[in-house]
């Protein structure tokens, strides 16, 4: 295991880039960063705090998650929000978020926030899609604390992390992008269930934050596979990258360290590939 780089508040939506590496963001103090293969890192958005999940876009940019879900491009110009929050009726923002193979965005909202003190007691979130032509329906209900989203090899199924109620679920996906019944695919026994990746073997790979130092593996009927140890509490997300995907990325947070910048990138070789997460292709309505 490398330890590749350190100093970030809270690590967050890591996604690999061919040309840009690992890209993640820091929640705590801002900004969407790329991580290359010499140990790097370069700002590629000074953008706003609290990024809990980033995706790619044909188009030639990211979508980011926030107190709204937003695409900026590479190259510049205004931001175009997909999907805005909604105060009033309990949206205050969104975290993890995904992307099907058609290139439509999941995206799990939040009804309070788990890291900004925003006065609201802990509420419940839920979970969007929006579609190819920028419309947006709600898929989910009743989300504790949103977080990682990834789907089984074939698509059939969505994994999503409800962190406080320490469970993954899992949907059936229909053809349309509804989803059937909310059911447990597994519960965590250390930590809490944070951000996830699957495997081109249908394993799932959670990452499991607040005391949970490591990344915690399920085989696709939920039975344990492994556990990645790491010398950190706060284990936040994981990602696969590298030209064979078989490299696994490990983000974390500063808990435990006895900084507010101790949050770090370790990486892992493994023996399998993971699924590659498609583009979005959401229409962009400026």
């Amino acid at each position: 295991m490398e330890k590749l780089a350190t100093g970030y508040g809270l690590i967050e939506g890591p996604i690999w880039d061919a040309e840009n590496g690992l890209i993640f963001s820091d929640v705590v103090f801002g900004g969407v960063y790329g991580l290359n293969a010499a140990g790097e890192t370069r700002l590629i958005f000074p953008h706003r705090k609290g990024i809990g999940g980033i995706s790619h876009h044909v188009a030639g940019g990211l979508v980011v998650s926030g107190r709204n879900i937003a695409y900026k491009a590479y190259a510049g110009g205004d931001t175009v929000i997909l999907l805005d929050r909604d105060e009033a009726a309990g949206n205050v923002g969104y975290n993890d978020i995904t992307t099907d193979a058609k290139g439509r965005i999941y995206a799990g909202s939040l009804g309070s926030s788990p890291v900004f003190d925003d006065g609201r007691k802990p509420q419940s979130g839920d979970l969007y899609l929006i579609d190819l032509e920028g419309t947006s329906r709600k898929v989910a209900t009743d989300i504790r604390l949103t977080n990682g989203l990834g789907f089984s090899p074939d698509g059939k199924i969505l994994y999503h992390s409800d962190s406080p109620r320490k469970v993954v679920n899992c949907y059936a996906v229909h053809e349309d992008g509804s989803l059937g019944k909310k059911e447990v695919f597994v519960e965590v026994k250390k930590g809490i269930p944070d951000g996830l990746v699957v495997s081109v073997d249908g394993k799932v790979w959670v990452a499991l934050a607040d005391g949970g130092q490591g990344v915690a593996v399920f085989n696709a009927d939920s039975s344990d596979a492994d556990f990645i140890e790491i010398p950190q509490a706060m284990c936040t997300s994981v990602c696969f990258g590298g030209a064979d995907l078989q490299d696994l990325y490990i983000v974390t947070g500063s808990e435990g360290t006895g900084t507010e910048k101790g949050a770090s990138i370790y990486r892992v070789k493994t023996t399998v590939s993971g699924l590659e997460v498609p583009a979005a292709k959401v229409q962009l309505q400026t």
